[in-house]
């Protein structure tokens, strides 16, 4: 039998500080349900002022915190229905459909039928909201439900939680919560980076702003009395006069996949196999570049395929249209893949061409079981298309941007798991708290 370090003991729910208690979440919080409001009587709805909070609110916002909802309800809604107005700073806990998801209320709030919400009065409320976020596979373990999963008052009234003396609890939520301060911060500047990224994208591939160097022909034309439009006009629309818009078939031989048949047999794929198999999985997985793919092919396999060698441009044109990807391992495509061969143009900016044009294929594409592009449509597809020179020259910057995109990102899941493994010591009291800011390990 384990031997109990000094200082701590051993409960129901595992070894915890001496210093520590054990509660029931009904000693800690009152927990409150929600209800709706009759959709029938418009007095309950228009021109209501009191925050109605659904599942979508927790789950479609951002960070640890709902300050406001999509829809609100008045003062006679609440009246007439099982609505309850929770104070500000109440834990808003999702009990069905997104079992365990949880925010903290910044204002006076309702919520509808899907929740058991916690109002914390023995405890911090900011140290019960990451502590929650550990329970949820207790919680959907409780759920029960024939339509949909759920979990009631009395089962988390029920569930046991290790709590220290208030001051900790303090530091605990202070110190997880300047972590979260850190996380929201990066992903407001990567959705910054990638707006500025699509913005830049449907600037220079257009050709409706010109890097320096490019198109600066005005002063010389002015001086030799010629026109100073430096634009023209064709199939897709204005482009500077120095670029082309040719046909995407014209740029390159664009092959479709093959599948062996039939799919599933094993004699197709071996694992040892240096020759991938692209799915739609891996490409949306992947970024830029390709590098590794689930499933390998055996040389069977490949013979009843179609192989692309790396450093070739390929694009989905099934389920997922419009997807285009750059490979660095020798693999093979299906049909739900086209690769471009023999490519006339710089592969770097016809990814970026092909990725600022993606959303635009579905109203082109044939739906059947799931909507799929045909080769000859991309054939006849037309391309804005600069020098060779300035080709480069914007693949570069959007690389660039790129990278600082993907750096931050990497950055931001090593802050994730910075927090994963605070929230595994200081809510166990593996780890012990001096300040806030002063970690002592037991």
């Amino acid at each position: 039998m384990a031997k109990i370090k000094a200082g701590y003991k051993k409960t129901d729910i595992g070894v915890i500080p001496e210093d520590w208690d054990i509660k029931l979440v009904s000693d800690l919080c009152d927990i409150v349900s929600g209800g709706t409001p009759s959709t029938a009587n418009p007095t309950f709805w228009i021109k209501g002022d009191i925050p109605w909070c659904i599942p979508s609110d927790i789950t479609e916002t951002s960070g640890k915190y709902l300050y406001k909802t999509d829809r609100n309800i008045t003062s006679l809604g609440l009246s007439k229905s099982s609505a309850n107005l929770l104070p500000e700073g109440s834990l808003l806990l999702c009990s069905r459909a997104t079992i365990g998801e949880i925010k903290v209320a910044k204002t006076e709030i309702t919520t509808n039928q899907g929740f058991k919400s916690l109002v914390c009065h023995s405890v911090d409320n900011e140290f019960m909201y990451y502590k929650v976020l550990t329970l949820k596979e207790q919680l959907l373990q409780l759920s029960t439900g024939s339509t949909f999963l759920e979990f009631s008052k009395k089962d988390i009234s029920r569930l046991q939680i290790d709590v220290p003396k208030p001051k900790e609890q303090k530091a605990i939520a202070g110190a997880l919560s300047d972590v979260d301060g850190l996380i929201e911060s990066l992903e407001k500047l990567i959705a910054k980076k990638r707006n500025m990224k699509t913005a830049t994208m449907q600037q220079l591939l257009t050709g409706k702003k010109r890097l320096s160097g490019f198109g600066d022909k005005r002063k010389e034309k002015k001086r030799k009395g010629l026109s100073t439009d430096e634009y023209k006009k064709t199939d897709i629309g204005f482009i500077p006069e120095d670029w082309d818009a040719p046909f995407m078939g014209d740029l390159a031989q664009i092959q479709r996949g093959a599948s062996p048949r039939p799919i599933g047999s094993p004699i197709w794929f071996d694992n040892k196999s240096s020759v991938g198999w692209l799915r739609i999985s891996d490409v949306s997985k992947s970024r830029k570049y390709l590098k590794e793919t689930r499933q390998s092919l055996s040389g069977a396999g490949i013979a009843n395929s179609r192989f692309v060698a790396e450093q070739n441009l390929v694009m989905s044109i099934c389920a997922t249209i419009g997807r285009p990807i750059i490979t660095h391992k020798n693999l093979c495509i299906h049909d739900g893949f086209v690769v471009f061969d023999q490519l006339k143009a710089d592969k770097e900016y016809m990814y970026y061409a092909l990725s600022n044009i993606e959303n635009d294929w579905a109203k082109y594409g044939q739906t059947g079981s799931q909507m799929n592009l045909n080769t000859g449509l991309i054939n006849n597809t037309r391309i804005p298309l600069p020098s060779p020179k300035e080709q480069k020259a914007i693949a570069t910057l959007l690389s660039d941007m790129d990278a600082e995109i993907e750096s931050l990102e990497k950055r931001l899941e090593k802050v994730h798991n910075l927090k994963i493994g605070m929230m595994q010591e200081l809510l166990t009291g593996k780890t012990r708290l001096i300040k806030a800011d002063k970690f002592r390990r037991s």
